[in-house]
């Protein structure tokens, strides 16, 4: 695409889920088979800028990917339906669209090009100060004109929030569908608005803790395809995979390295669980925590200088971190009766956790990490495994409503929320993937 112009069979199952509750809630799925994620509305913005998405010229699939991107991201609200004027390249009729309190406008077409490829031309108008702020022209082959209406997407609300867009992204996922026991468990990857979904892996054993490497090009989950927890590591282009870990006793919760070059997760080898980092080159261990305490959920932080990890060597789950420089471990979270499977935003300077204030449910919360301050994110009250958009501004969660298992995604300041369902099954332990 070119562009220019601008966790022993001796500890089995049961540890594994003594670790699962340490790190949010039993990963329990409720009986419904692979199907296409659904996006549902849960919480619209309000008193969002206005923006109109004209459809583009010779194009029925592009614009409505891009409203619906902008709508989602809560920081905008469509404006594109009784357009009061049409607009074309070039062609934006500022006084009417100032009538109408509409401050941004999208115009583009679409054109047929050489080697079974398209050409869009889109541009994004100001209307206020009667400019254009973007005016691209992408080369795109046709099975890829999905993949370029995200990435107008990310253009655009990068332009009018400075900060960069994640629509183009992926989310990993687990599907469980107990109607079809040869592939009860599956590893999905969809784009962030759930469509597309690709299959990694089926399985009628557990998947659990799908991670992302750094480039995006390798995901690694534990399966208990043996009868025991071990993690492995697969491309995604190739399908080839590889064992990473299959000592005694639990494998699990895998973390990769800002470089790429080592791997944290849990093991029990020794008897009891403990965070161990693996260098991917040579395969040498280093035990990294000794505790009577169960220490699991490690995740590198965004420097590489350290991590941060659940454990109950307070009496209670709670988040800690390791620092590299000085093998030094200090408690992070003080507030709340359970704090665990933390995870880091790409700046480093939140966590968003799996919450539980005392007496209450199980919440997913965004905890300033120099403040302390625990701001209690989702309205729903079991949930689990969230994760971060790479930008900081989305973070995607399992949940329940009623009887559906199913993921949400909900903007960091609590404007906006999407469920993604799957009619066919239950979906669980999301990761988002990184840039």
């Amino acid at each position: 695409m070119s562009r220019s112009h601008n966790t022993t069979m001796d500890m089995n199952r049961k540890h594994l889920l003594s670790i699962a509750i340490i790190t949010a809630l039993s990963s329990a799925f409720v009986p419904q088979a692979f199907a296409q994620l659904h996006l549902e509305i849960a919480k619209a913005p309000e008193q969002a800028p206005k923006i109109a998405i004209v459809p583009f010229a010779n194009d029925q699939s592009i614009y409505p990917i891009v409203e619906n991107d902008l709508n989602r991201s809560g920081r905008f609200t469509s404006a594109s339906n009784n357009l009061p004027v049409t607009g074309a390249i070039d062609q934006i009729q500022t006084d009417a669209w100032q009538a109408a309190g509409i401050p941004y406008v999208v115009v583009g077409n679409i054109k047929p090009a050489a080697n079974n490829s398209s050409e869009v031309h889109y541009q994004l108008y100001d209307v206020q100060k009667k400019q254009f702020l973007l005016n691209e022209l992408l080369t795109v082959p046709n099975s890829r004109v999905r993949q370029a209406a995200h990435m107008i997407s990310d253009a655009i609300y990068q332009a009018l929030t400075g900060i960069q867009g994640d629509f183009s992204g992926r989310i990993a996922y687990v599907l469980r569908n107990p109607a079809t026991p040869e592939q009860r468990y599956t590893l999905q990857i969809a784009d962030t608005d759930g469509e597309q979904p690709k299959t990694v892996l089926s399985s009628r054993d557990p998947i659990l803790s799908p991670a992302w490497t750094p480039d995006a090009k390798k995901i690694a989950y534990v399966s208990f395809e043996t009868k025991r927890p071990a993690i492995y590591l697969q491309d995604l282009a190739t399908g080839q995979r590889e064992v990473l870990a299959s000592f005694k006793g639990l494998n699990g919760a895998p973390s990769f390295s800002p470089d790429g070059k080592s791997m944290l997760f849990t093991a029990s080898m020794h008897g009891n669980p403990e965070v161990y980092q693996m260098n991917l080159e040579t395969r040498q261990l280093q035990r990294m925590t000794n505790d009577s305490a169960i220490d699991t959920e490690a995740r590198y932080a965004p420097d590489g200088k350290s991590f941060i990890f659940t454990s109950d060597r307070g009496g209670s789950a709670q988040i800690y971190r390791y620092s590299f420089d000085d093998a030094s471990v200090n408690r992070l979270t003080f507030r709340g009766a359970f704090n665990a499977r933390g995870t880091l935003s790409a700046d480093g300077k939140n966590i968003a956790l799996v919450h539980r204030p005392s007496g209450s449910n199980y919440k997913v919360a965004i905890m300033n990490i120099s403040t302390g301050i625990v701001n209690i994110l989702t309205p729903t009250s079991l949930d689990e495994s969230p994760s971060f958009s790479p930008n900081g501004q989305m973070v995607v969660y399992a949940t329940r409503e009623g009887n559906r298992g199913l993921l949400s995604v909900m903007s960091t300041d609590g404007r906006f929320r999407m469920n993604l369902p799957s009619e066919q099954g239950e979906v669980r332990e999301p990761a988002w993937a990184p840039k």
